[in-house]
């Protein structure tokens, strides 16, 4: 589990296509040391498993497997070398919860239809697939490529939010532009709260 707050910039050094789906090796500023093989890490909003790391004096790096599944529902299968990614460790218990609980299950991948800068903003509009945007709520919490965000308008399957100076500075949005694919996981509770809807209406 993950809170869309992104703790680490890495950047892909390999982007490999293998039986499995695809294996890709990150750079990255976390000390590899501090974790297991095993770990989840949050990679543009996507949770992977470690399969390998290691504390080099080139820069550490950890490596991550994707399967066919996650190819086909996520912008994995575009992954290339020298992308950035928006990386976030696990959750530990008692640590600060600073943006919302997500699972790094994407839901879909949204498109950018608009992007407009401001002097202490940036606008964008999504696209979301069909049929997700019914979770998605004005003032409400969406995660994009990991980034814990706050929706500022909803307008059937358009959406907005505002980034500010810090979370470009800290993330790879300052990058992204209209035609982009973003990976989007919807607020848990609002998948919940339509789930429980759908059994109250039906009865």
């Amino acid at each position: 589990m993950f809170t869309g707050i992104v703790t680490d910039l890495g950047e892909i050094q390999s982007a490999l296509d293998i039986p499995a789906g695809k294996r890709t090796r990150i750079k990255t500023l976390y000390d590899t040391d501090s974790f297991d093989i095993g770990a989840s890490i949050s990679c543009d909003g996507v949770c992977h498993t470690v399969t390998a790391k290691e504390n080099s004096s080139g820069g550490n790096w950890f490596e991550v497997e994707s399967a066919a599944e996650t190819l086909a529902l996520t912008n994995v299968s575009n992954w290339k070398e020298g992308q950035t990614l928006n990386l976030e460790r696990s959750l530990t218990m008692g640590a600060e919860l600073g943006g919302h609980l997500v699972l790094g299950h994407v839901d879909g991948v949204a498109e950018i239809t608009k992007r407009e800068d401001h002097p202490d903003s940036v606008y964008f509009q999504f696209r979301a697939p069909e049929g997700v945007a019914k979770f998605i709520a004005k003032k409400g919490s969406v995660a994009l490529n990991g980034t814990s965000l706050t929706v500022n308008e909803v307008d059937g399957l358009l959406f907005s939010v505002f980034l500010i100076p810090h979370t470009l500075e800290v993330t790879n949005w300052s990058n992204s532009k209209a035609g982009d694919r973003v990976n989007l996981e919807v607020d848990m509770m609002a998948r919940y709260a339509a789930r429980l809807a759908e059994f109250t209406k039906t009865g």
